[in-house]
């Protein structure tokens, strides 16, 4: 028998076990090819073409979905990968599609379509078959390798990033195929049949849907609040140094502001709970969370910024962002919650932004000359705005003078639905969190600029906010690198955010109905969360006392 030289290593990937030396996929290598890289080019390389055609027994509609798409084929431990079905293709299971069917069901509907348990403990077979979802060409094979950041602890609660990017295998933005039978088709109401088809759908598909995964590109379903607007900054990168906006990145800071504002009012653990409760989490037992959101963006463009070699994936993005209820709640716990959700994202949008380095306004915009003779420089800041409707039920904050109430009514409305949830508001709160959102622990400073031109802060975070005066024995004063400004793996403890600032005007056509109207005005904003070192309490006291500019905009009200 011949020998065959180094056969472990010519097992494919797919056939290997989830250990070092020889399957690891969700570790990244970015010095070297990726297991997960190996993997998915195998198993593209194998896949059957997308057939053209369904049985002419089944019926089947097709349905587009608005981002990634991922199911859990539970064959490798610790990486989250797709079923993949007959030739080698993914798709989403009968199983799964009769489970999420049954769930928009009436017990009579869901006892004739899907079936029912006879006395004596028989099972009675309902008169629909589900063939499952498959892609309907061959496009799916694009993109496969997703990026997961876990983000959490070093953006909230500690001063050191931790932990790193993970990945996963999902397809993006697939048309998926749904087919469905009947042993009874002469007596299948096909109209019925489809509606709470796309019902059930309307809910989303797969795994980590409360991220924004397995959203149809149509929305539809019990939404709870849309909103409108459009933003630019830097996309992350995939494997293949491809950029892509990842609409996640808004429930991610939704979610991060919501551990803030709850981890202010309460003891850690129950600020922890509320927020499991609302977005889904993993601690203790799995919970699927109240809120779903799903982004149809109208406009999306990813291109380089900069040049070679130094270009970096930059993303331009508009559309409208909806947060969906995954079950039925009670009228009045419902409006607290859209109180709620309105709430954070008008938090969210008035002192950050959302994806990389939404603690500081685009440097693009606001200080262009950073750039100027640097090829190598990184591409700092994002810069996000209502548009549409939201321009003027979503842009509510329009003078300095609003920024401390609105801040109050945040809370107002965190605390509204902790005692709905029944948790108390403590005096033990989550002091040892970085950014827990308590008068203690944060300071919001601001002053009206004129332009995109008369942005005064953003130079701080790359050079001196106090030239030092020798005559006066008055030393420089610098936040650059530090932990207040942040450097490499270390997260700042200053936000800053250039916010549009929108005026109501009288309507032309209707006086007595005003209308939102841009400016070229915005409210330039600093989040504070000091920590008590050297720079810290001297550039406190510099806003304090030593600068004529920004003023303190936040006294919170017991």
């Amino acid at each position: 028998m011949t020998e065959i030289p180094n056969a472990a290593q010519k097992v494919p990937m797919m056939f290997r076990a989830q250990t070092a030396g020889r399957c690891q996929l969700q570790r990244i290598a970015r010095d070297a090819e990726s297991d997960v890289e190996r993997w998915t080019d195998e198993w593209t390389d194998r896949a059957h073409p997308v057939p053209s055609s369904s049985p002419q027994n089944i019926q089947t509609k097709t349905y587009t979905l608005s981002w990634r798409f991922v199911t859990n084929g539970g064959q490798d431990d610790g990486i989250i990968r797709p079923v993949i079905g007959a030739f080698g293709l993914p798709y989403y299971p009968g199983s799964s599609m009769k489970g999420v069917f049954r769930r928009v069901c009436t017990p009579q509907q869901a006892d004739r379509y899907c079936g029912k348990k006879l006395t004596g403990g028989d099972f009675e077979p309902g008169i629909l078959r589900f063939h499952g979802g498959y892609p309907t060409d061959d496009r799916w094979q694009e993109g496969l390798v997703d990026i997961v950041h876990p983000q959490q602890n070093w953006q909230v609660k500690s001063d050191r990033k931790d932990g790193g990017a993970f990945a996963l295998i999902s397809l993006y933005k697939p048309t998926l195929r749904f087919g469905i039978s009947s042993t009874k088709p002469e007596k299948t109401d096909w109209e019925e049949v489809w509606e709470l088809w796309e019902r059930a759908i309307a809910q989303g598909l797969g795994c980590r849907v409360c991220a924004g995964y397995g959203q149809p590109s149509e929305v539809q379903g019990k939404r709870l609040y849309r909103c409108t607007l459009k933003g630019q900054g830097a996309a992350p990168k995939l494997l293949n140094d491809e950029g892509e906006f990842r609409p996640n990145v808004f429930r991610a800071s939704v979610r991060g502001h919501a551990l803030r504002i709850f981890g202010g009012l309460c003891q850690p653990r129950d600020a922890e709970d509320l927020v499991q409760t609302l977005f889904g989490g993993v601690k203790g037992n799995a919970t699927v969370g109240l809120l779903a959101m799903n982004f149809r963006d109208t406009r999306l463009s990813v291109q380089d910024y900069g040049t070679d070699p130094y270009a970096v994936p930059a993303y331009q993005v508009e559309g409208q962002l909806n947060w969906l209820l995954t079950r039925e709640l009670p009228s009045e716990e419902k409006e607290v919650l859209i109180a709620l959700m309105r709430s954070l994202m008008r938090f969210s949008m008035l002192l950050g932004g959302f994806g990389k380095s939404w603690r500081r306004t685009d440097h693009r915009l606001f200080y262009p000359e950073y750039y100027e003779g640097r090829q190598s420089k990184a591409l700092i800041g994002c810069h996000w705005q209502w548009t549409d409707r939201s321009l003027m039920y979503d842009s509510r904050v329009r003078k300095l003078e609003q920024v401390g109430q609105f801040i109050d009514d945040v809370r107002k409305a965190a605390k509204t639905w902790m005692e709905i949830q029944g948790v108390a508001v403590h005096n033990s709160y989550a002091t040892g969190w970085r950014e827990a959102w308590h008068p203690d622990k944060v300071q919001v400073w601001g002053r009206e600029a004129e332009d995109d031109e008369d942005c005064e802060a953003v130079r701080w975070f790359h050079g001196p906010y106090r030239r030092a005066i020798r005559e006066a024995r008055i030393p420089e004063g610098s936040i650059y690198r530090t932990s207040v400004a942040g450097s490499m793996n270390q997260v700042g403890r200053l936000w800053h955010r250039m916010y549009p600032v929108v005026r109501l005007v009288k309507d032309p056509k209707n006086p007595k109905k005003p209308i939102a109207k841009k400016t070229r005005r915005f409210l330039e904003l600093l989040t504070f969360f000091p920590n008590g070192t050297p720079e810290s309490d001297a550039f406190l006291t510099f806003l304090e006392s030593e600068q004529q500019e920004f003023q303190k905009l936040w006294i919170a009200e017991d």
